[in-house]
């Protein structure tokens, strides 16, 4: 029983990511950091560059990636995210 509860919450977890299409859809050239966070919530990394912020949200193999100059998004890509 305790191996099925463990299972259950981690897929309500999987199901629940806000690391998805509709999330993605609502990024902008120009948007507000602060805005982004409020619906993919904070980054799992960031790096500071010289002249950006580099942040993921997600893992390897299903992430979304923004470029923050200023903190106002430039550049932003995604992966394993289903169309």
């Amino acid at each position: 029983m305790k191996k099925f509860i463990i299972i259950a919450m981690a897929l309500g977890l999987a199901a629940c990511s806000k690391v998805n299409l509709e999330n993605y859809n609502k990024i902008t050239v120009g948007m507000d950091r602060t805005e982004v966070e409020q619906f993919l919530g904070s980054a799992d990394k960031c790096e500071e560059k010289t002249l950006h912020t580099a942040c993921v949200w997600g893992n390897e193999t299903k992430n979304i990636e923004i470029n923050f100059v200023s903190n106002k998004v430039t550049i932003y890509t995604k992966e394993g995210i289903e169309q």
